[in-house]
């Protein structure tokens, strides 16, 4: 069809062989939506990738980049690495929505955020190899299972993928697949 991404023959995320057991089922969800999310922006310059939404939302495709980031980093480095000090990215620490409000259609903010996003998640795919997922970790005083934050990671981009998909229909009238 020629409003989706790309023909099924060049889809990146085709699977060849079905995983077996719960990390290679979970981690291969994560990197298939991690994938399907980079898709959705490909080929938009920085206006488009910062065009906003419906008002009053600051949501763009920039903005889900940047926020995204920010997830990898606070799941990987505060929770998963116990570095609760670390600062966060694209944050004043006082603004929610700082990563949507600071998304600005320049090739720097993109670049930056881009360069961000793969940093953090090359750096979180590196930690959780070595992890256990039996293994508890303190989340705002919650203990929780290192499974249970891949899970919530798997849920944050399948949720963020229907927005990018509804995002990039606005841009430039391609769906999703």
């Amino acid at each position: 069809m020629s409003d989706t991404w790309l023909p099924s023959e060049e889809d990146p995320r085709t699977i060849t062989d079905q995983p077996r057991g719960e990390r290679a089922v979970v981690e291969g969800y994560l990197r298939h939506y991690r994938k399907t999310f980079e898709l959705k922006l490909q080929g938009l310059d920085p206006t488009q990738l910062a065009q906003r939404s419906v008002p009053p939302s600051s949501m763009s495709l920039l903005g889900l980049l940047r926020h995204l980031a920010g997830v990898e980093q606070s799941w990987n480095v505060r929770a998963l690495q116990g570095r609760h000090d670390a600062p966060r990215l694209a944050s004043s620490g006082t603004d929610r929505d700082d990563d949507f409000d600071g998304a600005e259609g320049t090739q720097e903010c993109v670049d930056q955020a881009w360069a961000d996003w793969r940093r953090e998640v090359a750096d979180a795919e590196a930690w959780l190899a070595g992890d256990d997922y039996d293994r508890v970790v303190d989340v705002r005083g919650d203990e929780i299972e290192v499974r249970d934050v891949v899970v919530h990671l798997v849920e944050e981009y399948a949720r963020h993928c229907g927005h990018a998909d509804l995002l990039r229909e606005c841009v430039d009238g391609r769906t999703g697949q």
